[in-house]
């Protein structure tokens, strides 16, 4: 057993992992001195939902959206990309399809998803192209029973809103699961398009190729 002495509350609480950490991160005050020593990114590499249960990926993220809410320092928009991209490519399905039956959790994981698009454009591949396209993410609230987002990428840049703005080149509809797993490198949008996983209506051509136009973060 390893020797915890001369250990701060806040180290003890940094070495837990698995269920054990989730257990303590629901209990924590955001604003007490544990939590103001501990680190997002240090927590997200301190579980691996691999070793978790179905549900234990939902605790997690709405144990950090709790905290955020009293301390910013928690916010999802503070974790690494390739620290996020390895937590939602590590969970499992059914893990994913927990948090997304979960209407707040939903909402802010897809936003932070769509709110990095921006920041993972790549200028040189799409500095002459303007194009918008609109997503539609099964099984939400909006018209029809799908959450919408629209993305415009214009000569190098890319803007996300959940308004329908303009004329899309393409409306791609996909479950928020499958949606995880395109963006972290987990399946390829042909691979979604033959097994009926994902629906293209438009420019089949540019949507096969939209990924390319992102620098997306591989998982760590």
């Amino acid at each position: 057993m390893a020797d915890n002495a001369g250990m701060t509350s806040a180290d003890q609480v940094a070495e837990l992992r698995g269920a054990a950490l989730l257990d303590k991160l629901e209990r924590l005050d955001p604003l007490g001195p544990e939590a103001h020593a501990l680190d997002v990114n240090a927590l997200a590499d301190a579980v691996n939902p691999r070793d978790l249960g179905k549900d234990d990926f939902r605790r997690l993220l709405k144990a950090l959206l709790r905290m955020a809410e009293r301390a910013p320092a928690f916010d999802l928009s503070k974790v690494d990309p390739a620290r996020f991209a390895s937590l939602v490519s590590s969970a499992s399905r059914v893990q994913l399809e927990s948090v997304v039956a979960e209407r707040p959790l939903r909402e802010r994981v897809l936003d932070e998803i769509f709110a990095r698009m921006g920041a993972h454009i790549r200028p040189d591949r799409a500095r002459d192209l303007h194009a918008v396209v609109h997503w539609r993410l099964s099984a939400g609230i909006g018209e029809g029973g799908y959450d919408r987002y629209e993305t415009v990428i214009s000569h190098g840049s890319c803007t996300v809103t959940r308004e329908m703005r303009e004329r899309p080149r393409v409306t791609i509809t996909i479950a928020p699961a499958d949606f995880f797993r395109l963006i972290t490198h987990q399946a390829t949008p042909a691979v979604l398009f033959v097994t009926g996983r994902i629906k293209v209506k438009g420019d089949l051509a540019f949507a096969a190729g939209l990924i390319g136009f992102f620098d997306l973060p591989h998982p760590v």
